[in-house]
């Protein structure tokens, strides 16, 4: 009777442990979460330095793949059946490299925002070095859904190559709050830790708390 009563133990404790496997799986590493938690204090002051110091109305023209927002997100794992994260993340990367890369083209060298920008760029490109270094195997060219590898293509045009139609201008305030809103999606297990979950796709939940950042900024 005790041995009987012990594998039974045994396999719902397996049982349990199965079941658990693709949460724990999904997780995003802790190495991935530090330079992304990095990145996310210094999005905490995006009003000041992308809206305060530019003219009003300011816009910069970006591919309209770039004006990457959480629609699209919502939109792309209505069409792709089984859309893993870690393709949405490495998009992501790839998409606001391009952002910020035009943001910095616009700035002059004495411009207040400059500085600000240019770190925020240097903090990006550390979360994405770990993010290579954690998937340099498991993501090629080569697997990503059709969908996906036309936005992809769009992106690596020669931008002499590209036509009007495909421009969109915008603030550089918005595009930094695309940048902040879909990262907290993708990534939403690197900022739940401290407090219930959020729903980072969801946007009521942006709009519900548009007229206050996650943290003040100091």
């Amino acid at each position: 009777m005790v041995q009987l009563s012990t594998s039974v133990c045994l396999l719902g404790s397996l049982f349990g442990l199965l079941l658990l496997m693709p949460v724990l799986k999904a997780l995003t590493p802790a190495s991935m979460c530090t330079p992304l938690k990095t990145l996310n204090d210094s999005l905490h002051h995006r009003r000041r330095y992308m809206k305060h110091n530019f003219p009003i109305n300011y816009t910069i023209r970006v591919h309209q793949k770039e004006v990457f927002k959480l629609s699209t997100i919502n939109r792309m794992r209505l069409q792709v059946e089984g859309l893993e994260d870690l393709i949405l993340q490495r998009l992501w990367f790839r998409v606001n490299q391009g952002v910020l890369k035009k943001i910095i083209r616009v700035l002059p060298e004495r411009h207040p925002s400059r500085p600000y920008t240019a770190e925020l760029e240097r903090r990006f490109r550390d979360a994405e070095g770990v993010f290579v270094g954690l998937h340099t195997t498991e993501v090629c060219d080569d697997d990503l859904p059709e969908t996906i590898a036309e936005i992809w293509d769009h992106l690596t045009e020669e931008p002499n190559r590209v036509p009007e139609s495909r421009w969109r201008f915008v603030t550089p305030k918005s595009l930094l709050d695309n940048f902040c809103h879909t990262m907290l999606c993708l990534f939403s297990d690197c900022f739940d830790s401290t407090e219930a979950h959020q729903d980072y796709c969801g946007v009521s939940h942006w709009r519900k708390g548009r007229k206050k950042d996650l943290q003040p900024e100091s």
